[in-house]
């Protein structure tokens, strides 16, 4: 047995025990987790990074039917692992072979999609990088970019892998988002901040007056 097996079997018992109620990011992560240490362990990080990013764009993306074959609860292991050769054999690292067929072997293929995102996620973690979505009113120009790039990087402690995309809704100003957390700078939000301030004081003074001339119980 290799030493991805003994590696992708421990965390497949555990990803087995997860209830279905968790959700798939949970069991996304501890496959992505034993993928990248077998791969850093074969010294073929980068070579399976590159392969998975193919699977989900030149295979899932394209071949929306493929996708919902191995997704499916109705499909035999040994179907699904003859696709698997079919389309990888001889074609891609055996790690990265070895990984499909032990996530196809517990019934996770659904995942592949969640799998891949983790991935990269922990792919840049240990590499000091940290993916940061970046949300302006109009498209960001090379210049600004580079400056927003540098802000990050000083602010974060790490390389920024800085993903841009415009939201029309927003008025100057931006969403940062890194991770979990959302660093909104918008004018857009700022001023709807503002209102809901007024309108909550304005309340309280309504009520404060209402207070003030209630006569006692009683009288």
């Amino acid at each position: 047995m290799s030493e991805f097996d003994d590696i992708s079997a421990e965390h497949a018992r555990t990803a087995a025990q997860i209830d279905a109620d968790v959700g798939v990011e949970h069991v996304a992560n501890v496959y992505a987790k034993a993928l990248l240490g077998a791969a850093e362990n074969a010294g073929f990080t980068q070579t399976v990074l590159d392969e998975f990013q193919s699977l989900v764009a030149d295979v899932l993306d394209r071949s929306p039917k493929l996708e919902a074959v191995l997704a499916s609860g109705l499909v035999s292991l040994d179907d699904k692992t003859g696709i698997l050769d079919r389309m990888f054999q001889g074609r891609a690292s055996p790690t990265f072979v070895h990984f499909l067929k032990v996530v196809a072997r517990h019934g996770r293929l659904d995942c592949l999609r969640v799998i891949h995102r983790r991935f990269e996620l922990l792919y840049d973690e240990m590499r000091g990088r940290i993916q940061v979505r970046v949300a302006t009113a109009a498209p960001v120009g090379d210049a600004l970019g580079t400056r927003i790039a540098d802000a990050l990087r000083v602010a974060l402690g790490a390389e920024p892998v800085v993903e841009q995309v415009v939201d029309s809704g927003l008025i100057g100003g931006a969403l940062v988002r890194v991770g979990d957390t959302v660093y909104d700078g918008s004018v857009a939000n700022q001023l709807k901040n503002i209102r809901q301030q007024m309108i909550d004081r304005s309340v309280h003074e309504i009520q404060s007056r209402r207070d003030r001339f209630r006569y006692p119980a009683g009288n």
